[in-house]
């Protein structure tokens, strides 16, 4: 039984490290059932609990939907209110914030919700 956890936990950790930056429980388990049918939701959504206890994993709130995330960095996200894509921003500082905010700032997440470049092209 420990075994089989413990090939259950380097599938999901390598079918992980396919995604390049953002998936969800259900994505990642589509993928999942393509090597091992016997893995459930459940199973994914435990692992992926388990890892972000252990501070592998992210986790986030777009769209009224959790995404994770293995980048540690502070997060900008994009959701676009069409096609529900989710794309990383690159801002690495808060200084912009800094004329309204006193305290220290140890990690910062900004979702921003809006139309893509490829929905605004159609």
């Amino acid at each position: 039984m420990r075994q089989r956890k413990t090939k259950q936990a380097e599938l999901i950790k390598n079918e992980m490290k396919n995604f390049s930056n953002f998936f969800d429980a259900q994505t990642l388990h589509k993928e999942i059932i393509k090597k091992d049918t016997t893995i459930g939701i459940a199973t994914i959504y435990r692992f992926l609990k388990d890892f972000q206890n252990e501070g592998k994993l992210h986790s986030y709130l777009c769209d009224r939907r959790t995404i994770y995330s293995t980048n540690k960095e502070n997060h900008c996200h994009f959701t676009c209110k069409i096609c529900k894509k989710t794309k990383h921003l690159d801002i690495k500082k808060v200084d912009f914030l800094k004329s309204g905010i006193v305290e220290e700032v140890c990690h910062f997440q900004i979702d921003l919700t809006g139309i893509c470049q490829n929905c605004l092209k159609k």
